[in-house]
């Protein structure tokens, strides 16, 4: 899908064979750190689905009973799929969307500025790359062969 550097273009032309051969392996290594490292943080959510009541309704979000288990499942379950390569545009998209509202509220709510939210814009823009990209050839969808 990504179009390689042209060989006449790189400082040192012998690496083009190299990140050609990488290219999808290491994308492949992104979407997966990036979807364990949301499931990892969804756990504890996965563990007590009403926790975060309070912090839900504090950004507006009405009722928390509703919001706080999604939260929770669509960090879980989204980075799973994430990781997995499985719904990848869907799972990274409602994950992009639960990042940036990560963002509003550390940034803005807690007042932390851009420093109390670059790692959520950080992970916003990656979740972002896989919705428009979606899981490439080392992704359960390429495996049963169908995409959004």
């Amino acid at each position: 899908m990504s179009s390689p550097t042209p060989r006449n273009s790189l400082f040192i032309p012998m690496l083009g064979g190299l990140y050609s051969r990488l290219d999808a392996s290491a994308e492949t290594l992104l979407r997966v750190i990036c979807g364990l490292l949301l499931v990892t943080h969804g756990l504890p959510k996965m563990m007590n689905p009403f926790g975060t009541i309070d912090m839900v309704e504090s950004l507006g979000f009405y009722p928390g009973t509703l919001w706080s288990p999604l939260l929770a499942a669509t960090e879980f379950f989204g980075g799973l799929f994430l990781g997995l390569g499985l719904l990848t545009r869907p799972a990274a998209l409602a994950t992009t969307i639960v990042l940036l509202v990560t963002v509003w509220f550390n940034g803005v709510v807690q007042g932390g500025g851009y420093s109390g939210s670059e790692t959520s814009i950080l992970w916003a823009a990656i979740a972002l790359f896989f919705a428009i990209r979606g899981g490439n050839r080392h992704s359960v969808d390429a495996l049963i062969g169908r995409s959004f």
